[in-house]
């Protein structure tokens, strides 16, 4: 019976064999001594009447490669075994979801020893300890959104999901930092404000400052991190900021961003008993007014001081047919003058500084007389912006021809009696 042979790609005679016991092939005699065999094979003499078997002289007989096509494998002495699975090789599936960060708690329940979290968390280490019990899988250093979840795995109640936003919940300017409010002050190195449901209380570090509050708000994530919605990060900023300025830029750009309407961060602002502090109250009263930055607040604060007529902030304006028009900073309707207070940061493209110029092409070809200023004019210089516009009133009023324009869309409210 002859056993035939399966086919088997021949290994590289450079390559140790993976196959082979030992790891490699036996050595092959040369090529020439291989052809000298089998053409000076020796004889071999059968007596007569023995049974012979037959012989295959188009095929040579080989000597030196071993029967390894029947031989069951067995590993090397030495090879080593391969490696079993362990959960510290592999991180949990929570790490992926929270942006490669985890927590210990986390960690131990998906098995990882309690030695290997310290062994990997050491300097130097494949792990990083960013805050007691929060731990980030990786060498490189962490990035805004990573340090920020990192603050609410740490105030979270660890057997809760700290994705839900139901224990701990990102707030203040870090969280505006995320929605893209640049009047949002951060710095990687300044604490971050996490709302913990109250009584709960929690130890403080260095990167987190966690604020207990019995009125627990509706939340949302945003770029992976449970926060709170904008109109209440930026009443929790208010309520913990000291610069009146910084407050002003705050509020309004949160309300300029579309991110709430003013009668909303006004009910949150008394809601959080906030409007008792001057410079807040007065920072409402001027969004309820029409007011949308700081430039604007502090040209607010100019006109008030003078005997000028209380013009409307952001007003829209169209034409005669009804089409929009412009909306300037401030216009007064009667007399038909619009101010344009023009920031630098808004005009370092050509295309901005034409559609600067356009509309201001469109309100003048329609009558209204444009006086403009920038920030800095306003800030240092008002007497110059508030004469300018005291002439150009003063011009308008006797002017035969009134502008054909019409604010809509539009009302002066009041947060307060008195308050222009």
């Amino acid at each position: 019976m002859i056993t035939t042979r399966q086919p088997h790609p021949r290994p590289d005679r450079h390559q140790p064999d993976r196959h082979h016991p030992y790891g490699e092939q036996p050595p092959q005699p040369p090529e020439h001594h291989k052809h000298h065999a089998q053409h000076h094979k020796p004889v071999e003499h059968h007596h007569p009447g023995e049974h012979q078997e037959p012989v295959e002289h188009h095929k040579p007989v080989e000597h030196h490669k071993p029967q390894r096509h029947n031989v069951p494998h067995s590993p090397p002495p030495h090879a080593p075994h391969p490696a079993p699975h362990h959960p510290a090789h592999h991180p949990p599936r929570a790490a992926r979801r929270q942006l490669n960060l985890v927590t210990r708690h986390q960690l131990v329940a998906a098995g990882v020893p309690a030695g290997t979290i310290t062994s990997r968390a050491r300097p130097g280490g494949p792990w990083q300890r960013l805050l007691p019990r929060v731990y980030l899988l990786q060498t490189g250093p962490p990035d805004q959104r990573q340090r920020a979840l990192s603050a609410v795995l740490y105030a979270a109640e660890p057997a809760a999901d700290p994705l839900a936003g139901d224990t701990a919940a990102l707030t203040g300017a870090t969280a505006l930092a995320l929605l893209g409010i640049r009047e949002a002050p951060y710095a990687p190195g300044s604490p971050v404000d996490v709302l913990i449901r109250s009584p709960r209380r929690l130890a403080a570090t260095g990167h987190v400052r966690p604020l207990p509050t019995s009125r627990w708000p509706r939340t949302i994530t945003v770029s992976g991190v449970p926060s709170t919605r904008p109109v209440r990060a930026a009443a929790d900023f208010a309520a913990r900021t000291e610069d009146p300025d910084r407050v002003r830029a705050v509020l309004a750009g949160v309300v300029q961003a579309g991110w709430c309407h003013p009668h909303d961060l006004h009910a949150e602002l008394r809601a959080s008993r906030l409007l008792t502090r001057p410079a807040i109250a007065a920072a409402a009263a001027e969004l309820l007014a029409g007011v949308r930055s700081i430039a604007e607040a502090r040209a607010r604060d100019t006109l008030t001081a003078t005997d000028l007529p209380t013009p409307l902030w952001n007003a829209r304006l169209h034409t005669p047919d009804g089409t929009f028009l412009a909306s300037p900073d401030a216009y007064w309707p009667d007399e038909g003058v619009a101010l344009e207070i023009d920031s630098a940061e808004y005009h370092y493209t050509r295309d901005a500084w034409h559609a600067t110029l356009r509309r201001r092409l469109r309100l003048e070809s329609h009558g209204v007389l444009v006086v403009s200023a920038t920030p800095s004019m306003i800030r240092d210089t008002p007497t110059e912006v508030v004469t300018a516009l005291r002439t150009l009133l003063t011009l308008a009023a006797t002017r035969p021809t009134p502008p054909t324009t019409t604010a809509r869309g539009h009302q002066q409210l009041h947060l307060f009696r008195g308050t222009g």
